[in-house]
């Protein structure tokens, strides 16, 4: 079967993080992602020339979020280079990109340009506030919407101050909805014929994220704060506890999975303390309850309380490092971690977080070297090899 996207041809002028991780999503499914760099390249490509992957403009972060696109290289401040994009635009369904609003109408290559030269074409932005909106212009990174939506505010522990989250989060939250404005606009197209802007806010795509806790403040005046590792529900076993050899996080939220979980740690007498017999007086005494399964937790190492756990119906999890997931048994049946063969050896990378029946994500080409596929990008757009020897004598490509 074909990839859900098989067909659908993407001009992507992204750069860094946000923006290519949503057409990252789309190239997993199928769509020629066509990556327009500088003749620099992304920033991200190059890292800091630290390992061999970095020399070769090949860095861990950039492939992690652009493998399986095509490369290639356009001066944009050169007549020849705004000219080669409307070309290409006349041929694909979409053009994706993450400057601050305005730059690319100053480059002649703004979207009401470009949907007059294909008004099928669906046009999707990323920026920080939106291309409307009292701060449309201001320039946004990650942690600058991390810390202005609200989800600092209400991550790690209140006597630290407020607290990043541990990737770059507000980042890919923009670029996972980036890609669902985009599929939900080339659907939308089937039965209207027609293109689209595809307006995303990183702010708006963060709060989205945080509906729960928007929602609840705007319907009761209820304002979240750091709740350390504490479960969104306050209940005190849904947290993290130590144990002889590490850390575990409980996930228990339902009166029978509390009464397996105190009969599977030896407590089932404290089933019968005044204390906790039901979730409000349990959350009242939080810290007695905690106190109470930590010290039958610290007998024994998290591997251990996994495998009881798992046994008796009790919701964990261990804490884990990077390198202790990657090995974990479940990825041998699943598909979101790829082996990717290269000229320089094979690597791996992280797919689709969901597997299709038919025609699932996966990197179906190495990562690209910095124009790569210049050449071959610009001979389907029309352009004659002579014309394409041109264009590198002047240094437009």
């Amino acid at each position: 079967m074909s990839k859900p996207f098989a067909g659908v041809k993407v001009l992507d002028f992204t750069r860094v993080l946000a923006g290519p991780y949503g057409s990252y999503q789309l190239a997993l499914l199928g769509a020629d992602v066509i990556k327009v760099e500088s003749r620099e390249g992304d920033d991200m490509r190059y890292g800091n020339r630290a390992n061999d992957w970095e020399k070769r403009g090949l860095a861990a972060p950039w492939v992690a979020v652009n493998a399986g696109k095509r490369s290639i290289t356009l001066d944009l401040k050169k007549p020849a280079a705004i000219e080669a994009v409307k070309r290409l635009v006349a041929r694909v369904d979409v053009v994706m990109e993450n400057f601050r609003p305005g730059v690319m109408d100053k480059l002649g290559i703004g979207y009401d340009v470009l949907k007059a030269i294909n008004p099928r074409l669906i046009y999707c932005a990323v920026s920080g506030f939106g291309q409307v909106g009292p701060d449309r212009e201001t320039a946004a990174f990650d942690g600058m919407i991390q810390a202005m939506s609200g989800l600092m505010s209400i991550t790690g522990f209140p006597t630290n101050g407020p607290t990043r989250v541990g990737f770059a989060g507000a980042d890919v939250m923009s670029g996972a909805t980036a890609a669902l404005g985009v599929a939900s606009a080339l659907y939308q197209r089937t039965h209207t014929g027609k293109g689209q802007l595809v307006d995303v806010a990183m702010i708006d795509a963060v709060m989205g994220y945080l509906a729960q806790q928007f929602t609840e403040h705007m319907m009761t005046g209820r304002v979240h704060e750091q709740a350390a590792n504490l479960s969104v529900t306050r209940k005190p076993t849904g947290d993290l506890y130590k144990t002889r050899d590490g850390w575990i996080v409980l996930a228990v939220m339902t009166e029978p999975q509390f009464q397996r979980l105190m009969k599977d740690i030896g407590r089932a007498d404290a089933l019968a303390d005044p204390r906790f017999p039901d979730w409000p007086t349990r959350i009242q005494n939080n810290k007695a309850l905690h106190a109470i399964i930590e010290a039958e937790l610290v007998k024994e190492t998290s591997a251990t309380w996994a495998e009881r756990f798992a046994r008796a119906d009790v919701p964990a999890g261990r804490v884990l490092t990077i390198p202790e997931t990657v090995q974990l048994d479940h990825f041998d049946r699943r598909t979101i971690l790829q082996t990717v063969d290269t000229p320089h050896g094979p690597i791996r990378v992280v797919g689709s977080g969901f597997k299709l029946e038919h025609g699932g994500g996966s990197v179906d080409r190495p990562p690209a070297t910095l124009g790569q596929h210049t050449d071959e990008v610009l001979g389907e757009a029309g352009y004659t090899p002579a014309e394409i020897a041109e264009l590198r004598a002047a240094r437009v490509v």
